[in-house]
């Protein structure tokens, strides 16, 4: 789905007709008397701009909602056919969300597994050697013999040698002792380690059935975008009709972002007007090659308002530069869209996604990734369609980007 990025502090500039301006001059001359008088300003509680910072986000969230629910009904509900397609690429891409947490979570079993079948092993070698050690000890005491202690007690022929032997064999007593107590610390951890392994093979083979069971959801929802294609196909089988179809998709994207325009306009973005400095510096979103170009024709009198550029699935696509998400959904003609509000009535489209990792108000900088490349909106290949929008007009993407090609 399509997500949008947080709101941002309003950034009205003084003048002689702005409130603002008259609260500035009447809080600066407040400073000036507090000041002079020599009694503390007290400081602006963070707290206080939580809140407010909160409560605009709330407010965007709830506009771009409001403008997704009324793209929904008019754009998508109204047509069977868009509807039945976002539903099919929806389930595509849920069901590839949960198949690659199946996996990430079959790779942290594995690799917890392996530490713990490592750890088995060295507390194994712990306990043959410690094994190793008693059996030495054991045979010692068996050379000196049981009697031996007493009968030096008894004899007392040489004090100082009946007092070395004691202590030798106060170390042999102790040192079996602390061999006989590791070797039930290495029992009792080797049993713990089994156990441990025992519960990551069960856990392994369950991730199992489920990534079975999710690579059939998958194939299942393919197919059924499948079935949606080929009806969408067989409905656009004349010139006209796919011109009248290209023509209601670039309407419906016109449309959204004039009224995304009017909701956000209460909570813009101040970045300095940086946008407009990057001609020329920007980063490709998507790494691949360009099958279409700003201003090409794709059919009679419709012509791009991007560029399209052939990718791998499930490749990163990355913001070109800081802004925040204003949309985050499906579109009929561009699939999974997010779109970044950069300030100043600078915007960038990204389309075609498979899975989107932004949603609405949220902020994003500069290489962030949006959302995973894909073939939603009815392609029929990996593709990502970019633009940049400023005052709601598409320009040429081409001069922004520092690389002539992605």
């Amino acid at each position: 789905m399509h997500s949008m990025a947080p709101p941002g502090r309003s950034s009205a500039k003084p003048g002689p007709g702005n409130p603002r301006s008259l609260l500035g001059l009447g809080t600066l001359g407040l400073l000036i008397c507090l000041g002079s008088s020599g009694l503390a300003v007290p400081a602006v509680q963070p707290e206080a701009d939580a809140r407010k910072t909160e409560a605009e986000l709330q407010a965007v969230k709830a506009e771009i909602e409001r403008v997704t629910r009324q793209v929904s009904e008019e754009q998508v509900e109204r047509d069977k056919v868009s509807r039945e397609l976002r539903a099919a690429e929806v389930s595509v891409g849920k069901a590839r969300e949960g198949l690659d947490g199946v996996r990430r979570g079959r790779a942290e079993c594995a690799s917890k597994r392996s530490s713990l079948a490592t750890q088995k092993r060295a507390k194994e070698a712990d306990l043959l050697r410690n094994r190793g050690a008693l059996a030495g000890q054991l045979r010692a005491a068996y050379l000196i013999g049981r009697d031996e202690p007493l009968k030096l007690l008894l004899n007392q022929q040489d004090p100082a040698r009946a007092g070395r032997m004691f202590v030798y064999y106060s170390y042999f007593g102790r040192a079996r002792a602390e061999q006989i107590h590791d070797i039930e610390n290495d029992v009792q951890t080797i049993s713990g380690l089994d156990d441990q392994l025992q519960a990551q093979d069960t856990k392994l083979a369950d991730l199992e059935q489920q990534q079975r069971a999710d690579l059939e959801q998958l194939e299942q929802a393919r197919a059924k975008r499948s079935e949606v294609l080929a009806s969408l196909t067989a409905e656009s089988n004349s010139h006209a009709q796919s011109l009248e179809r290209l023509k209601d998709q670039q309407g419906g994207l016109e449309k959204l972002l004039r009224e995304l325009r009017r909701a956000i306009e209460k909570f813009p973005i101040d970045n300095n007007d940086a946008f407009a400095h990057l001609r020329g510096k920007l980063a490709w979103p998507v790494s691949g090659k360009v099958l279409a170009r700003f201003g090409e024709q794709r059919a009679g009198g419709v012509k791009w308002d991007g560029v399209l550029v052939a990718t791998e699935r499930g490749a990163p696509v990355r913001a070109v530069y800081a802004g925040r998400v204003i949309y985050a959904d499906w579109l009929p003609g561009l699939g999974l869209l997010t779109i970044v509000d950069h300030g100043e009535g600078y915007m960038s489209l990204y389309g075609h996604n498979e899975r989107l990792y932004k949603a609405a108000g949220e902020r994003v900088n500069a290489g962030d990734t949006l959302a995973s490349a894909g073939d939603s909106g009815g392609s029929n290949r990996p593709e990502l369609y970019f633009e940049i929008r400023k005052g709601g007009k598409a320009v040429d993407p081409r001069p922004w980007f520092k690389a002539a090609e992605p």
